[in-house]
């Protein structure tokens, strides 16, 4: 991949490993009706009532023509649906996690299936798409079932949420399989939980020494602040806030912190010097790692962009989790 591009640097390194953001958005998990972000447009879908699929119907296969169809997880877990439809929210924990509980405000990285209640049919799920979905819980995102079920939840936590319509989508039809009045089972694989990031904490400098002509020869970094969680490793997604600031001057480039955090494949394909300077980041930590043009973007920069030529980079990464 040339390397032409400085301002969202991490978003346009990690798309092709990780999928674009628009196509890691469930397709079933949008607020429910009445919530502050709530969408008309989709709250107010409706399916004629001929059209909804029976309990114990099937739906029929899709017809891929000359496509591969997509390949099954062997992740995806079996769900078991309840005896009795849910009147309430019922939480299960099937295997615990590790780690400090998910509050309002955190953000929690979560693999998901879904099926109805009444048969077991399945309408969605994030382990075929390879993405797992970032939620950030207590802003009404997502439906309430979701959105109460999650508080608590732990790092590789996996439960199972059991919710009634009125804590799913109630009246509103999404589908042909989630109906008017749907109850809805969701089995819930919890990969990161990422405490919330004050806007106010985001530095305003880079921590270390400024760079001076010609810049430094090689990628170099330093801990600003020793993590203490699990070590990245290669192969792991990481979980970051980050700021990136022009080495000689220390103007802020572009940053992602008071914004939801990022997540970035940590492979091969990663900027070579983030690549190396973010090596052996424990969770928690806090890194200032300073870039020369042959492991960034070249020796011409991006002086539209606010990077001058033959100009280091100084990334202050925060690895807030890791999966």
């Amino acid at each position: 991949m040339r390397r032409t591009l400085v301002i969202s640097t991490f978003i346009a390194l990690s798309l092709a490993a990780c999928g674009s953001s628009e196509s890691s958005t469930p397709v079933s998990l949008p607020p429910a009706e009445g919530s502050e972000t709530d969408s008309t447009e989709a709250a107010t879908t409706t399916v004629p009532e001929d059209l909804c699929v029976p309990v114990g119907g099937e739906v029929p296969e899709p017809d891929f023509g000359d496509i591969e169809p997509p390949e099954t997880s062997p992740d995806k877990p079996e769900i078991e649906i309840p005896a009795e439809a849910p009147t309430e929210l019922v939480r299960t924990v099937l295997e615990e996690g590790t780690g400090e509980a998910a509050e309002a405000g955190d953000t929690v990285i979560v693999d998901y299936a879904g099926v109805r209640s009444s048969d077991g049919l399945p309408f969605d799920n994030s382990y075929d798409r390879g993405e797992p979905f970032p939620v950030v819980l207590g802003q009404g995102s997502v439906i309430q079932g979701w959105d109460d079920g999650l508080i608590g939840s732990q790092t590789g936590e996996r439960l199972q949420l059991d919710i009634p319509s009125d804590q799913a989508y109630g009246e509103s039809a999404r589908s042909n399989i989630i109906c008017e009045n749907e109850n809805l089972t969701f089995v819930v694989d919890v990969r990161a939980v990422i405490p919330a990031g004050d806007p106010a904490d985001a530095p305003t400098e880079p921590g270390v020494e400024l760079s001076e002509a010609p810049g430094v020869d090689d990628t170099v970094f330093e801990d600003l602040v020793e993590g203490e969680g699990d070590i990245l490793e290669l192969g792991d997604t990481a979980v970051i806030r980050y700021v990136n600031f022009v080495g000689d001057s220390g103007v802020v480039l572009e940053t992602n912190w008071g914004a939801d955090p990022l997540q970035v494949a940590y492979a091969e394909n990663l900027l070579p010097g983030l690549l190396e300077g973010m090596e052996g980041m424990a969770v928690g930590g806090r890194r200032a790692i300073t870039i020369p043009p042959e492991d960034g973007f070249g020796e011409a920069g991006n002086p539209d962009a606010g990077l001058p030529a033959d100009t280091d980079m100084i990334f202050v990464v925060e690895l807030a989790g890791k999966y």
